[in-house]
């Protein structure tokens, strides 16, 4: 049986993950901030799969959170052989609204602690000549929309770079970019959804079935959703300036109210 570590994995699409890979017979080290949440996490997905649940409570806003995920990746004797980095969060409101301290923690989490964790983790895999990481980033990461898209844009662009650099060694790397998920992420924002259109919002479970097809194919980049191919097709051929005053205005009435 391989194992799967999951950053973020109580909710969302963390959660989904978790749930996949447990029904697929994956072990699971499960990571989050909340320990209570993460311990009922694993007891449910060790008695309803029969697989180990193992649980590491870390904030990856800190040096310490991100050093003692890497530290159990870096773990010889009990390896990892699949890396989701899915922990993130939004911050509600424009540049200059929200603070200087968030937009730093946002960095923390959607940049340096994918780099940080998917370098101790690939060593490894490497050695092995077998693994995979998937980074999860967003649709945001194609259109002009701040701290958030860029990060993102980040994880994109990194993944893709690592992934060329390991292309030769088995170790598989991928950045997962979903649109609207229904998750807890808008809510933990302060973000109001009643404004988003139906059509926009994906189903956890459905995206990370298509992510790991993906991956299994070799995809360094997944949109895994029909709708949301289009969209970044789209993306491609409108001209920046244009794209980033309708991604302004699209912010304003789709985004945090």
């Amino acid at each position: 049986m391989t194992t799967a570590l999951i950053t973020g994995s109580t909710a969302g699409i963390g959660a989904a993950f978790a749930r996949r890979l447990a029904t697929d017979g994956h072990n699971l080290v499960l990571v989050a901030r909340d320990t209570k949440r993460l311990r009922e996490q694993a007891t449910e997905l060790h008695d309803r799969h029969g697989i180990e649940a193992e649980v590491v409570t870390a904030d990856l806003s800190t040096d310490q959170g991100i050093e003692t995920v890497g530290d159990r990746l870096r773990d010889r004797r009990n390896p990892v052989d699949l890396l989701i980095n899915n922990a993130g969060f939004g911050n509600k409101g424009r540049f200059l609204d929200v603070s200087m301290a968030d937009e730093l923690t946002m960095l923390k989490v959607h940049c340096e602690a994918v780099l940080r964790l998917t370098s101790a983790a690939v060593e490894g895999m490497r050695e092995r000549g077998r693994g995979g990481v998937v980074n999860v980033a967003s649709m945001a990461a194609f259109v002009p929309r701040g701290t958030y898209g860029a990060s993102k844009a980040w994880v994109v662009q990194f993944t893709q770079g690592v992934a060329r650099d390991l292309g030769d060694s088995g170790v598989r790397l991928m950045a997962l970019c979903p649109g609207f998920v229904r998750t807890e992420f808008h809510e933990r924002a302060g973000m109001g959804t009643d404004n988003i259109p139906g059509w926009m919002w994906l189903d956890a479970d459905k995206l990370v079935a298509a992510a790991l097809a993906d991956l299994a194919r070799g995809k360094t980049v997944s949109i895994p959703d029909a709708r949301y191919k289009t969209l970044a097709g789209v993306v491609k051929v409108v001209p920046r300036g244009l794209l980033g005053g309708i991604t302004s205005k699209t912010g304003r009435k789709y985004g945090p109210r």
